[in-house]
């Protein structure tokens, strides 16, 4: 009688394992299995962590196995299990991998299919089909999109995070890891005392300093020691945890009438200001977005303020940005001063506190949240609803958007709802950083998303102009990393433009995306259909470029970039350009620590090393 090897590898993730009846059917093209009971005598199956394997004979040949079928059934209580995978030694010695990465609750069964990936023209058999169908089917009743916010990016359908389908909730460890953060981020609300202490006034720059008495890297304390200075205030626009908005100047706007005379005494080559702007040594940063958002007003004993800043920057004969001139809001006038570093020094410190702070706002609300967590949020929930797991793209994405849609829906019940922590830290709090989003939703197109265009559109992508503009360098170099890596990946599964445009599935998660997480936007520039490879390799490139680097560079990540610890692939030739991938990213690694060596301020945001897979790793 024709025998089988079952292999069935538990997570290893907290709480993982069950003690509930696990049975297992194969589906093949000569006929079906009876169900078996996957049980060893004398043995606690299903262990954390564990590899187990089962032998299970059959009555008759049961041909090419398309399907396995696994059944839980509660044993005493209900007890959530974690399933990595299954493999299956045919009686012939061959060898199938099962992929399937997901919690069973309940009374339930999951149907698996073989790790190759499949796109939809390439399924002919009827089972296949109608698995892949149903999939489909029942993923689109699960993920659901909402409106948090009038003029948000749509979000997941979900009150709250426990009504989010059990597979995209956190890991137990990473839960943990979210309340621990969150404390903590309460615990240091410190701050909050500080304020009412000098409510009226702080007396010295040493107060300020003991704010952050926790911070303990080389980095920041270089920052730290060196904040005052004109020469970080520059570097921070082009390293800093915001260097998305600086930008070279090619007209001084109208808004901001800064002259020659004014600034004479810091333009180092005799040239008027006019001239220095002709010959790209002027740089720009508009605040124009948060003119006019209300400040916090949560707390009647803070009164909190907002500016709307215009700040000036020169690069000077040493090839180093600096500041030239801030302007505090955008209307001129006499109440409207423009601030000069040849100001009273504490004037000009305090100029370009008030720059910081609107830095600040934007950078954790529109740089962060928006432009990375919500827009991978949108790209997270068109993966799911539209593509199945047979899918190479959905296989290819799946890791860069792990936990996406839970961090953000924890944010929304923690962090940026009514009352939650921006209300009690940030000056936007109170609803100003929902007008900010609403705003910034005009500026958030796809070409913004497309890194060198958006280096480009900035005018920042001389590296021999501007040579200290590491995040721009390093970006790029994993830019390219991944967009090679991902036009593998393309080729490997369409062999030509009529392939993508005919693939119904991926035209139906780039449709998701555009109509619902763009809201149809056609000034977004988001594409509807995606008709070539060279146009899939682009889209896919800023998928992964934002949830990984992006988030990265705005967010100061932790690792994992090229690791794919879910083998959702199984093919040989995708396991050779994953580890060509991750050959050129340790290659990047390289040259950045090189350079780093040289640095008293290393920038190491962008090292590969340092990247998370998505934002919420």
């Amino acid at each position: 009688m024709p025998s089988y090897t079952v292999t069935v590898a538990t997570g290893s993730q907290w709480f993982a394992g069950t003690d509930d009846y696990i049975y297992l059917s194969l589906i093949g093209s000569a006929g079906c299995s009876e169900k078996h009971l996957l049980d060893k005598a004398f043995y606690n199956d299903f262990e954390r962590g564990a590899v187990d394997s089962y032998d299970i004979t059959v009555d008759e040949e049961l041909g090419e196995i398309y399907l396995v079928k696994i059944e839980k059934r509660k044993y005493w209580l209900h007890d959530d299990w974690y399933l990595k995978y299954i493999t299956l030694k045919t009686p012939h010695g061959d060898y199938m991998e099962f992929p399937c990465y997901r919690w069973i609750s309940g009374d339930t069964e999951i149907v698996l299919r073989d790790g190759r990936a499949k796109l939809a023209r390439d399924d002919q058999i009827h089972i296949l089909k109608q698995h892949r169908r149903k999939e489909l089917e029942t993923r689109q009743k699960q993920y659901r999109w909402m409106e948090w916010n009038p003029g948000f990016p749509l979000s997941i359908d979900a009150k709250c995070y426990k009504d989010l389908p059990r597979d995209i909730q956190f890991d137990c460890e990473k839960g943990v890891d979210f309340v621990l953060n969150y404390s903590k981020a309460m615990e240091n609300l410190f701050i909050n005392r500080f304020m009412h202490m000098f409510q009226s006034s702080w007396s010295d720059f040493a107060d300020f300093e003991k704010i952050f008495v926790k911070i303990s890297n080389t980095i920041s304390e270089r920052v730290m020691q060196h904040w005052q200075e004109d020469l970080m205030f520059g570097y921070q626009f082009l390293n800093g945890c915001n260097p998305v908005l600086i930008r070279r100047c090619t007209q001084l706007p109208p808004k901001l009438p800064v002259t020659t005379d004014m600034v004479e005494c810091s333009l180092e080559r005799q040239l008027t200001l006019e001239q220095e702007i002709q010959k790209g040594n002027i740089f720009i940063v508009d605040y124009e977005l948060l003119d006019g958002i209300d400040a916090n007003k949560t707390d009647p004993c803070t009164h909190q303020f907002l500016a709307a800043p215009i700040c000036l920057l020169y690069k000077n004969l040493a090839n180093k940005i600096v500041p030239l001139a801030i302007q505090l809001n955008q209307i001129p006038g006499e109440e409207n001063p423009i601030f000069l570093p040849s100001d009273a020094k504490y004037d000009w410190l305090l100029a370009k506190i008030w720059v910081r702070s609107s830095d600040f706002h934007v950078h954790q609300t529109i740089t962060h949240l928006l432009r990375t967590h919500l827009v991978s949020e949108v790209f997270g929930i068109a993966l799911y609803r539209q593509l199945p797991a047979v899918h190479p793209i959905f296989k290819l994405l799946v890791a860069h958007v792990r936990f996406t849609i839970a961090i953000n829906t924890k944010a929304r019940e923690q962090l940026i709802c009514e009352y939650g922590l921006f209300d009690k830290a940030n000056a936007t709090g109170g609803g100003g950083h929902v007008q900010m989003v609403q705003r910034a939703m005009k500026d958030l197109t796809y070409t913004s998303l497309c890194f060198p265009e958006d280096i480009r559109a900035r005018g920042m992508d001389s590296a021999e102009d501007i040579p200290y503009y590491f995040y721009r360098d390093d970006g790029l170099l994993v830019w390219e990393a991944i967009r090679s890596f991902v036009a593998e990946i393309v080729g490997l599964y369409y062999e030509s433009d009529q392939v993508v445009a005919e693939d119904v599935e991926l035209q139906a998660f780039a449709k998701d995306v555009y109509m619902y997480g763009l809201r149809g936007s056609k000034a977004s520039g988001f594409p509807k259909a995606l008709r070539s490879c060279e146009q899939l390799t682009e889209y896919l490139t800023v998928i992964i470029f934002t949830a990984s680097a992006q988030h990265a560079a705005v967010n100061f990540g932790q690792l994992f970039l090229g690791m794919y610890p879910e083998e959702h692939f199984t093919e040989k030739p995708v396991k050779e350009a994953m580890a060509r991938f991750r050959r050129n990213l340790e290659a990047i690694v390289r040259v950045i620590e090189e350079r780093n060596k040289k640095k008293q301020l290393p920038y190491y945001y962008l090292s590969p090393d340092r990247i998370p897979n998505s934002v919420a790793i």
